[in-house]
This record gives C-alpha cells, structure tokens and sequence, in this order.
C-alpha cells in the first residue's frame, strides 16, 4: 500500500492549481485471494471495508483479472509474461472511481517487461496505454517506462480529444514516482504527480487509513467535479461527451475486444 500526495498543475489555458492526498493499493494479480485471508478488511469481489472486484479493470472476455490482462497483452504483441502488479484504488463501502491504474509486467524470468496506463472516466469507459521499460534512474525525470501516445479518449470536458498524454512510470519500491501530463499542440498544459511511501498490508493500517479517509473514493470523484466547476468559472472552453465522437476511441465499461499497437520509446 502506498499513501501518497497527488500534484495537479494545469498552465493553459488558464493556471489552475491543487493538491490531494490518497492511498493506493499495489497488487500481485496472482496472489489477491491470498490477501483476502490476511485481513478481515479486505476482500475479492465481495463486500468489504476494502474490495478488489475483477470487473473494475480491463475486460478481455477471460475470467480473472490475470488472465484478462495477460491475453489483452499477447494479443498486443506481447509474450513470456510472467508476474502482473497492479497499482489502483480499491473499492471502499462498495465504491471506487479510478482516474488512472497502472499495471507493471515482468517476463517468466522475473525481469520488467512492459507497463500498462488504464485511464478511466467518470462514463464508466476505460482506455489502456502500453509501453515498454528501459534502462533509467527511476524517477519522474529519468523513467523506467515512457509512454506518449494521442489520448483519443474523453477523460476531461477542459481537454482536447486531440491532446497527448505522456505516462512516466517507475516500479513502485519503498517510494512511489509517476507522472502523467497531457499536451496541446505540442505544449504541456497539464502536470501530474504521485509521490508517495510504502506502508505494510496489515489490518492496522488498513483501519488506520479508513480512519482518516473514510471516503476517499467519493473524495476522488468530488474533487474532479469541484476542479471542473472552477475551471467552467474561469470560462475555460467546455467540450461534451457527445462532440468529436469519431475522436473518441474508449472502450465502454471497460470490454477490450481490440489489442493496442505498441510504440517503443527508447
């Protein structure tokens, strides 16, 4: 588990500025059922304090949330997958809204193999975004997995359909390092990062962290309505779900039935 400060810094075309606090969760795709015996608290795909329901990720018309992402990717291209983690949010008191999960795969060898940005929003479609690791220090300047791909998806109604988002992804160890940023024509317009701490999976700190967000998955989704509210007031162009629909290339409620191209960004 990770408890982190996420940093949203948007420069055009209007500055706006805010700073939240979170808690993820990271999540060897094999060994899920294994937690749910550690903690009372926790559970798969059943009421809890803290579940993780499989249907919440990518669907690829396989049964576990392993084996959907493990074909979603040897469709992709990809082969001799081994270990999958995952880093997400986990269902509190039943809800959860993602705005973004990121998956981290290594080969049968043990070695880091390819990462995965599933972005989601708030119409319950999801879009995933692959890229490779390459050798690099582990931080936001200096990532082990970049990915800049064309969004093609509606995730803000202040962003072009016709944006870029820019992944910079590093394993999660003792410390969490990612940034996601989005670009116009070319220019930076929005940075974000999560930085954070690891803390044990114990069911003290599961309690402790309920304690002090008790409803973090509502938080999430409120203050995204909240940011869009100013961002209206500031008379920032607001672009509906219902335009550019040739643009948007999402898939709905999460069925992935195409695999994604990959780029290599080396």
């Amino acid at each position: 588990m990770y408890a982190a400060d996420v940093f949203h810094t948007r420069t055009a075309p209007k500055p706006n500025k805010f700073k939240y606090r979170i808690f993820n969760f990271y999540l060897d795709l094999s060994e899920i059922d294994q937690l749910a015996y550690q903690s009372f608290w926790f559970s798969r795909n059943r009421f809890n304090l803290f579940s993780f329901y499989d249907k919440d990720h990518i669907q690829f018309e396989k049964g576990t949330i392993y084996e959907n992402v493990k074909s979603f990717l040897e469709a992709s291209g990809v082969s001799n997958i081994g270990k999958i983690f995952l880093l997400t949010n986990l269902r509190v008191l039943g809800y959860v809204f993602n705005p973004v999960s990121f998956y981290f795969c290594y080969d049968t060898e043990g070695n880091p193999l390819i990462s995965i940005a599933e972005v989601g929003n708030t119409f319950g479609e999801i879009k995933p975004y692959l890229g490779y690791f390459k050798q690099a220090k582990g931080t936001i300047a200096n990532p082990e997995v970049y990915i800049r791909e064309p969004k093609n998806f509606y995730v803000s109604p202040f962003i072009s359909l016709d944006s870029e988002f820019e992944f910079r992804l590093n394993i999660p160890n003792d410390q969490l390092q990612i940034g996601v940023d989005s670009f116009e024509n070319g220019k930076r317009i929005l940075t974000t990062s999560f930085l954070g701490k690891k803390i044990p999976f114990q069911s003290k700190y599961l309690l402790k962290l309920f304690t002090q967000f008790p409803f973090i998955t509502v938080k999430i989704i409120t203050l995204i309505h909240w940011q869009a509210f100013k961002l209206w007031i500031k008379k920032i162009p607001y672009i509906s779900k219902h335009q550019n629909l040739e643009k948007q290339t999402g898939v709905p409620l999460g069925k992935i039935t195409e695999p994604v191209p990959l780029t290599r960004h080396d």
